[in-house]
C-alpha cells in the first residue's frame, strides 16, 4: 500500500487515494460544502496514509493542497510548506470559498477563532460528521488492512494461556500480553475520537474488578491502578473461580481490530457459563441480521430481547453500571460509526466494520462474553477476529 518513495507525502496508491477523495467530495456535495480544511490526524491519515503536522485543503473541484509544517522534505503534487495557518489563505487567495468545512467538533476554540480571522469572508461549516460518515464505509484496501491486524491479534490471543503463571495479578498478566503484542508489531495506540476516553493498550479485568464503574463509556470498566487513569487492571490476584476478560489492543497497521476473550482459573459459577453462551448466541443472531439497510437500533433491540428471555438483564453490559451500547464501528479510531445502541439513527451499510461486544458481569466471578470485529459485505458478514470463542481455562 505504501509508495516506494517514503518521502512522498501521499503513501496510498493513486487509485486508492482517488477513491477516498471521491467519497469525501460526494459527502461534501451533499452538505453543500465547497471546501474542507482537514487538520485531525485520523482524517489526514485516512486521506494520505500518513500523519503529518499541517492541513489538507480539499476543494470540491480542483487539486488538493497539502499544507505541511513538519516533517521537512515531504514531496509530491500539491505539497506547500507553511510556518503558520495565515499562509494558507495566501496560497488560495484567488479561490477563497464562501464556506469552508473544518472539524469543529474537535478543534480547540483558539484554533477556530484563528481560522475565522484567516478566512473572514468564509462561513465555517462543521466537517466532523462528514468525515465520520465517509470513514464508516471502508474501501476494500481498508478492510484488508483490518483483516491483517486481525490475524496478528488472533495470534497474540492464542499465546495468552501460556503466559499465565500461578499467583499472577491482572497487571502482571497484562504486561506479558503487552510484551507479546508489541513484539508481534502492535503500535500500542488506541486512537479515540470525541469525548474524553483514555486507555493504555487495553483491559485485563479479573473477578470483581470487572464490576468497578468507570467514568469512561466502555462496556467494561475496572478501577485501574490510579485515579488519574481509572480504568482496567487494578493489581487483583487471579484466583480460582475468577474469570479474566482480555480486551487488548489490535492496532498493527493504523487500522484496528477489537476483540475480547475470556479466560478462567478453575471452575466458575454456572451463571457465568450461561451468560457467556448467551453472548455467543447474540453474536450468531446479530450477524445473521447485520446486512446493508438494517437499522442499527434493530440489532440492539434483538440482543436486548434475547437477554431478557434468558433473565440475564441484571448482568448485561455491566452490573453496578451499564453501558448503553453493544457495538460500534472500528477502523482508524476505536469508536467509529455505526453505533449499535437503542436510539441510534445509523443504518448498516456494505463496507462497515463493526465490533459487537455483548458482555455480562457476574458478581464475585467476573466478566464474560466475547467481542468480535466483523466486516459487512453485500451478502454476508466476515469475522475478522476468528479466535476460539469458548472460555479458556488456565492450569490450576
Amino acid at each position: 500500500m505504501q509508495a516506494k518513495d517514503f518521502n512522498n507525502l501521499v503513501l496510498l496508491e493513486h487509485d486508492e487515494f482517488e477513491r477516498r477523495l471521491d467519497k469525501i467530495r460526494a459527502a461534501m456535495a451533499e452538505q453543500q460544502m465547497p471546501a474542507m480544511l482537514v487538520s485531525d490526524n485520523a482524517n489526514k491519515y485516512y486521506l494520505t496514509g500518513r500523519v503529518y503536522a499541517g492541513y489538507a485543503y480539499i476543494p470540491i473541484e480542483g487539486e488538493v493542497i497539502f499544507f505541511v509544517r513538519r516533517p521537512v522534505e515531504l514531496q509530491g503534487d500539491g505539497v506547500v510548506y507553511i510556518r503558520k495557518p495565515e499562509e494558507i489563505a495566501e496560497s488560495i487567495s484567488l479561490n477563497v470559498p464562501e464556506a469552508i468545512g473544518m472539524e469543529l467538533d474537535i478543534l480547540p476554540y483558539s484554533s477556530v477563532s484563528r481560522m475565522k480571522a484567516v478566512f473572514p469572508e468564509s462561513e465555517l461549516q462543521n466537517a466532523s460528521a462528514v468525515m465520520r460518515h465517509v470513514r464508516a464505509v471502508k474501501t476494500p484496501v481498508e478492510i484488508e488492512m483490518i483483516r491483517r491486524s486481525g490475524v496478528k491479534h488472533v495470534h497474540v490471543y492464542s499465546r495468552i494461556p501460556h503466559l499465565y503463571q500461578a499467583g499472577m495479578t491482572d497487571m502482571e498478566l497484562q504486561v506479558e500480553i503487552e510484551r507479546v503484542s508489541r513484539l508481534e508489531g502492535c503500535l500500542g495506540q488506541f486512537r479515540i475520537s470525541g469525548d474524553s476516553m483514555e486507555l493504555y493498550m487495553g483491559n485485563v479485568l479479573v473477578g470483581d474488578n470487572a464490576d468497578a464503574p468507570s467514568p469512561y463509556d466502555f462496556a467494561m470498566g475496572g478501577a485501574g491502578l490510579d485515579p488519574s487513569l481509572p480504568v482496567g487492571a487494578n493489581d487483583s490476584t487471579i484466583k480460582p473461580g475468577n474469570t479474566v476478560m482480555v480486551d487488548m489492543n489490535g492496532n498493527y497497521d493504523g487500522y484496528m481490530t477489537d476483540m475480547t476473550r475470556v479466560f478462567a482459573l478453575g471452575d466458575i459459577d454456572p451463571l457465568a457459563l450461561k451468560a457467556h453462551q448467551c453472548s455467543l448466541d447474540i453474536h450468531r443472531e446479530l450477524t445473521s441480521m447485520m446486512r446493508p439497510g438494517t437499522p442499527a437500533k434493530d440489532l440492539y433491540a434483538r440482543a436486548e430481547e434475547i437477554v431478557r428471555e434468558r433473565e440475564l438483564h441484571p448482568y448485561y453490559m455491566g452490573h453496578r453500571q451499564h453501558a448503553g451500547f453493544i457495538g460500534h464501528g472500528v477502523g482508524i479510531e476505536i469508536n467509529e460509526l455505526p453505533v449499535i445502541a437503542p436510539r441510534s439513527r445509523d443504518i448498516i451499510a456494505e463496507g462497515n466494520v463493526i465490533a459487537l461486544e455483548p458482555k455480562f458481569v457476574i458478581p464475585h466471578t467476573g466478566a464474560v462474553g466475547i467481542e468480535n470485529t466483523y466486516a459487512v459485505h453485500a451478502d454476508h458478514v466476515e469475522c475478522l477476529t476468528a479466535a476460539p470463542e469458548e472460555i479458556s481455562y488456565f492450569d490450576v
